[in-house]
């Protein structure tokens, strides 16, 4: 099978221009040319992008993913790299799930400072998002020792 990029973007749901990049960066390996100088795509085209799509669902690095296809492209090693490079994600994630969960609280004090049955001139809200930035201010400009 042979297919030019637009139908490679239609296969997998990927614009044009990330197909590029990914070209680009050598995540995807560099298609042929037909004669009139298009790129042309086979299977593995296909199935190497959705996989590094796949990866980027989960939210992995670009980085993170050409380890994944490097190990990939060489089957016959341990798996335990991969087991190392998902380990180090899922350590990512409850940083950043860590992360929004204080966002949310701060964000529901600041919804508590808030009856909603006032003037947006004396809203609790304004007033603690402002109180946060004349704070970050004056740390800000507060003299080092």
């Amino acid at each position: 099978m042979e297919i030019r990029i637009g139908e490679l973007a239609k296969r997998t749901r990927c614009e044009i221009v990330t197909i590029r990049y990914y070209e680009k960066e050598g995540l995807l390996p560099k298609p042929a040319r037909s004669g009139g100088n298009f790129r042309l795509y086979g299977d593995a085209h296909v199935e190497r992008l959705q996989f590094i799509r796949h990866c980027r669902s989960l939210d992995m690095t670009l980085g993170a993913i050409q380890a994944l296809l490097d190990l990939r492209d060489n089957p016959n090693q341990d798996c335990g790299e991969v087991n190392a490079l998902l380990d180090g994600h899922i350590q990512q994630v409850e940083a950043r799930v860590e992360a929004l969960l204080q966002l949310k609280k701060h964000l529901a004090v600041l919804r508590e400072r808030c009856s909603g049955a006032r003037q947006v001139e004396a809203c609790g809200i304004l007033q603690g998002l402002a109180d946060c930035c004349s704070q970050a201010v004056s740390a800000s400009n507060a003299p080092v020792a």
